[in-house]
């Protein structure tokens, strides 16, 4: 599980926030801050791996939280969230080591597209052994949305990509293989939506399928994602 803090100073947005973060499978909130003291005590306290900051607090920037969360020796990553879009703001947000910086308002499945991207960061950054290219890439954010390949796949109309990448990171995490129905569970999709995205990745050849036989009924078909 990844430790998550949520900080904004909006409570409604918090809230909000809050509610996506606990919605994703592999992450726990443990705490909500609304200014930047509050958060930096937070983070002494409760040592989240994450934190997903404002830049706009009422006693200091964003850009103090993570200045100070690093002189105090902090182990913690930051996702930005946030309206500041001034290029000093967002290049010093950089230079501090931020995982991901999302534009305020955003849609629902940015964030997750976000987390779902640094949770396969920790995974390939976490096992022992030595990187390939290709992991380095993707743990950087250089290859596709998704995990496991370093080429770009054209969807076809109907699908997105960030669903896409929701479902593939769902797939590639699922031991040892998934059905439509568990995965449209997990994302909240319908069955349909969900197996369509499925035999994407099976037609373009990052995950293979087989048949399940039950006592009674048809068949299921259950979806593994092959490591690129």
């Amino acid at each position: 599980m990844c430790d998550v803090l949520i900080v904004d100073d909006d409570f409604m947005v918090a809230r909000a926030h809050e509610r996506i973060v606990a919605q994703q499978s592999g992450f726990t909130v443990v705490g909500v801050a609304a200014s930047g003291s509050d958060a930096l005590a937070q983070i002494a306290d409760k040592a989240p791996q994450l934190v997903l900051l404002d830049m706009y607090l009422p006693d200091m920037t964003g850009l103090d939280v993570i200045r100070r969360a690093r002189a105090a020796g902090r182990d913690v990553d930051f996702l930005v969230l946030s309206a500041a879009r001034e290029a000093e703001m967002v290049t010093a947000a950089l230079q501090g080591g931020i995982v991901s910086y999302l534009l305020k308002p955003f849609k629902i499945t940015e964030l997750q597209s976000r987390l779902v991207g640094y949770a396969e960061r920790r995974r390939l950054l976490g096992q022992s052994g030595d990187l390939s290219q290709s992991d380095l890439d993707q743990a950087l954010g250089r290859a596709s949305a998704w995990p496991g390949t370093a080429t770009v796949f054209t969807l076809p109309k109907g699908l997105s990509k960030e669903t896409a990448a929701l479902a593939a990171a769902a797939l590639a995490g699922s031991e040892p293989d998934l059905a439509a129905s568990e995965c449209a569970e997990l994302l909240g999709l319908s069955r349909v939506v969900a197996r369509k995205y499925l035999e994407y990745f099976v037609d373009s050849g990052q995950a293979t399928v087989s048949l399940r036989y039950g006592q009674t009924g048809r068949p299921q078909r259950r979806y593994v994602w092959l490591a690129g």
